[in-house]
């Protein structure tokens, strides 16, 4: 958030000159009158300038922008040339990264970009507002790495119930340990379970 005092020889106009400042208007700004200022005699004589504190609020779309700057920013000095385009959606900022070189950004089972998104919703929320997730995509590997699992966890479903022992997953992130929870809620003959401690923490899958 950015706040300015300004003045003038009205409240009016002492707010006017705050909102070009900002380059905001009322919608935007929370503002405190410090002082109203008074006429004085003949209108000339002890009179008094309106001060004002105007403060501009930080709206979804100023986080969603610094965020995309940030993100170009961070890969460019990963030496990949990215665009970040982003909406907002319930209570979230989406971004989608595009561009040459995103294996680098992506890394191993997602863990760069992973901590990439991290630090973003960091640098997103830091000066306050509402709180907004921030989720970051590379060209449609989110959706593709969680139909991988999907078809991972049907798998070894079939693997667990076949040879009558327990599959053991590598180790996952929580969000990728609950796709495979869900994938294979309601499938018969197995159920799944979470073990061991972060970063090493894996789903198994067991016949019952």
């Amino acid at each position: 958030m950015r706040t300015v005092e300004a003045t003038g020889r009205t409240i009016e106009e002492a707010l006017a000159a705050a909102l070009a400042e900002l380059e905001a208007d009322r919608s935007q700004v929370e503002i405190e009158i410090l002082d109203e200022g008074a006429k004085g005699l003949f209108g000339i004589i002890g009179s008094k300038q309106a001060r004002v504190r105007v403060t501009r609020l930080v709206t979804p779309e100023d986080k969603a922008r610094k965020v995309a700057s940030w993100l170009e920013e961070a890969a460019g000095l990963m030496g990949v040339d990215v665009q970040a385009s982003w909406r907002i959606e319930d209570e979230s900022i989406l971004v989608n990264l595009s561009g040459e070189g995103l294996g680098l950004l992506i890394g191993r089972r997602g863990q760069t970009l992973d901590a990439l998104q991290y630090l973003a919703g960091m640098v997103g929320n830091k000066e306050g507002g509402e709180w907004l997730r921030v989720l970051v995509d590379a060209e449609g590997y989110r959706e593709r790495r969680a139909e991988s699992l999907r078809s991972l966890a049907l798998r070894s479903a079939d693997k667990a119930r076949r040879n009558g022992r327990r599959v053991v997953l590598e180790p996952m992130n929580a969000h990728e340990r609950r796709i495979i929870h869900l994938s294979l809620q309601g499938e018969e003959g197995v159920s799944t379970y979470s073990e061991g401690v972060e970063p090493y923490r894996r789903v198994v899958i067991a016949p019952r």
